[in-house]
């Protein structure tokens, strides 16, 4: 007998995922106060109340283990953060299998400095049915209108679509 064993995703929880044609589970995890799965196009929190948030990988900036906390944090490009209690501080696949969803929906990115110590991150990913596109991700507070910021995010934009042989 194994000596971990992976709990089975309840049937319940599987029907209330929402998984699409063509999707499927990478892997799931027992929250303290639900369930969580990765699924090739998505992040599915199904609470053991109220609805479920379905967003797809290309809306996280970062997902990481709290080992600590026995979480994971899941930065959205919106800048908000989500903390999903684990209910197994030893489940250490689920967080693994988010990180890799994340970064596999990033083909290309470049970091612009801005003036007042400001970063953005120009970043060129691909959604779940392979479409690319171009984000720019940065802190609250930074004025895409000020003709100098609108400059450097439109070169690196430029520059990361070349990379990618999109122009």
């Amino acid at each position: 007998m194994p000596l971990f064993r992976r709990s089975a995703l309840p049937d319940d929880v599987r029907a209330r995922l929402g998984v699409r044609a063509g999707e499927r589970v990478l892997a799931h995890a027992r929250l303290t106060d639900g369930w969580a799965a990765a699924t090739t196009h998505a992040l599915v929190v199904v609470p053991d109340d109220g609805p479920e948030l379905r967003r797809p990988w290309t809306d996280v900036t970062v997902a990481r283990l709290d080992a600590e906390e026995a979480a994971v944090a899941v930065e959205w490009v919106d800048g908000s953060e989500t903390r999903l209690g684990l209910a197994d501080e030893r489940a250490h696949e689920f967080p693994a299998a988010l990180r890799q969803c994340v970064d596999s929906s990033v083909v290309h990115r470049e970091r612009v400095d801005l003036p007042g110590r400001r970063v953005v991150q120009v970043v060129l990913r691909r959604d779940g049915d392979g479409a690319l596109f171009t984000q720019v991700i940065g802190p609250g507070g930074v004025d895409l209108d000020d003709p100098g910021t609108a400059a450097a995010v439109d070169a690196a934009e430029q520059h990361v679509r070349e990379a990618a042989g999109l122009l």
